[in-house]
């Protein structure tokens, strides 16, 4: 089949505009595979695993653009490079003749609108720290949703902030939702007596979801940016948001979600929480830090800070944490050891793809419990730092939504291409067993990721059962039956695809472990 390649040097477009340019060509007749994105060394490796290298790939470098096309025939693969350039020509061309005058600073928009008191700073990371200052200096709180913000930067505009009462969430905040409006990826939750602060947007995403299915609702969320507990920063934002909840009469429970902070930073927190007689459920995913004592309670995992925070609510009358859990081993235990009969003997581990950085670290701490270590680019701990993100090896977790992937392209809640490529590269490995995937819904993700994961995913266990092969996909989906692409409607079509679907992403990680012969705890 021919493949052509073209690359323009020093040409950038946003990963959006890439992205859309990408489906265009993918759609169109004769197109087998395409792919638009920058000459990152991690987009490279996956044109190279993909089969879509060509020698002109060699000399790309991190700031040129390529495109590159397989096509049935040569008429097709030149028709889709000739609409892929009027594409990205056009890109930015956008009519706004009938539309409002839109605002282009944030005192402009003060001005429109004076009853404003936040701000959402969503711009390139050159850029955003000066938009957050004039922000913070408007008054405004801020989310900043942009990263490659300087850590500098970060703790001066904080330190600021919290001069003003004010605050400044971020750099890197995803989700917040604030009096009950969704900031970020968000998802639709209910109003009720729990109030949340964290250091990890899909670690929010997630207990947040898990409460509401649990019919328990929402004060505030606070998203704090995931530097926030480093010993530089001195979580500023969190100790913020932390005190709002404990002064605020409406939250009854309070839930503190972060990667494991830095020691100090810890402590420092713990003294404010001790402070307060409100029920305290502290997650700090994957950190060894003696958190009990007095009403506090200690959550090794987001699954169980959503149990335990509910259990707390007064009123509640679900399951105790331990009831549901041990229920919960029970069953997969069952379910593990039917699944893992049609494996080979060969087929000894676990892959895991994430586009939430908390759900892996979340999936890690589970694993090493259960079956030691597993390499990842994001890992729990320096000497189990995957050298090759193209190749996994062994027992292996990649976070795709870590900095070396989203350089030139969506982040994978966005996008599900690169997922996709992934998958389908780990399912052709004779010694995996089982591949784990999140799904995250909500406000700002995907519109329908089942429609293009649930493909994929046939597709790759029709492969394996061509060559001799089964291959069982695990699979979590972080989300609520509010949500834009209903969770219902996005479990069934994954099982449709003949993927496992779990409770939560914990349940996906413990089933994945048992299937590859952990003994349970």
């Amino acid at each position: 089949m021919p493949i052509q390649c073209l690359v323009r040097v020093g040409e950038y477009h946003d990963s959006i505009t890439l992205m859309q340019a990408a489906q265009q060509l993918s759609r169109l007749p004769g197109v087998l595979d395409a792919a638009v994105v920058m000459g990152t060394a991690a987009n490279k490796a996956l044109l190279h695993g993909a089969g879509l290298w060509t020698p002109e790939l060699d000399e790309a470098r991190p700031s040129d653009l390529i495109i590159v096309v397989k096509a049935e025939t040569g008429a097709a693969l030149q028709s889709a490079l000739a609409l892929a350039e009027t594409h990205l020509a056009a890109k930015g061309g956008v009519s706004t003749a009938g539309t409002a005058v839109r605002p282009h600073t944030v005192r402009t928009a003060l001005r429109q609108q004076p009853q404003t008191n936040l701000a959402v700073v969503s711009v390139s990371g050159q850029y955003a720290a000066a938009e957050a200052w004039e922000a913070l200096k408007s008054g405004l709180h801020v989310l900043l949703f942009s990263d490659n913000v300087s850590l500098e930067d970060e703790i001066a505009l904080k330190r600021y902030a919290a001069q003003h009462d004010l605050l400044l969430m971020g750099p890197g905040c995803g989700t917040a939702i604030l009096n009950g409006v969704a900031l970020g990826f968000a998802n639709v939750v209910p109003s009720g007596p729990v109030g949340l602060v964290a250091a990890a947007g899909t670690g929010l995403q997630e207990v947040t979801s898990l409460l509401a299915r649990l019919s328990v609702g929402i004060t505030q969320a606070i998203g704090t940016g995931g530097r926030d507990l480093s010993e530089e920063v001195g979580g500023i934002t969190m100790l913020q948001g932390l005190s709002a909840l404990q002064n605020d009469s409406q939250t009854h429970v309070i839930v503190l979600i972060s990667k494991p902070p830095a020691e100090a930073i810890a402590q420092r927190v713990l003294l404010q929480v001790h402070k307060c007689e409100k029920p305290t459920v502290i997650c700090f995913v994957g950190s060894a830090s003696n958190l009990m004592g007095g009403a506090m309670r200690a959550a090794r995992t987001l699954q169980e800070a959503a149990y335990c925070a509910a259990a707390q609510v007064p009123g509640y009358q679900g399951p105790t944490p331990e009831g549901h859990l041990a229920q919960e081993v029970r069953h997969l235990q069952v379910q593990a050891g039917e699944l893992r009969h049609g494996l080979q003997a060969e087929q000894k581990y676990l892959r895991g793809l994430f586009s939430g950085g908390t759900l892996q670290a979340e999936a890690l701490v589970v694993w090493r419990d259960m079956i030691g270590d597993v390499l990842s680019n994001a890992p729990l701990e320096p000497r189990l730092k995957l050298q090759d993100t193209a190749r996994c090896v062994g027992h292996c977790a990649l976070d795709l939504g870590e900095e070396e992937f989203t350089v030139g392209r969506p982040h994978p809640m966005l996008d599900n291409d690169l997922r996709i490529r992934r998958l389908l590269l780990e399912a052709a490995d004779p010694t995996v067993a089982v591949i784990v995937l999140d799904v995250v819904l909500g406000y700002g993700a995907h519109p329908d990721p089942a429609s293009e994961l649930g493909p994929a995913i046939r597709r790759a266990r029709t492969a394996a059962q061509g060559a001799g092969r089964e291959l069982i996909v695990v699979a979590s989906v972080t989300g609520t039956q509010g949500d834009p692409q209903g969770l219902q409607r996005q479990v069934e079509a994954l099982e449709a695809a003949g993927a496992i679907v779990c409770s939560c992403n914990a349940a996906a990680a413990k089933l994945a472990a048992m299937i590859v012969g952990a003994p349970p705890r």
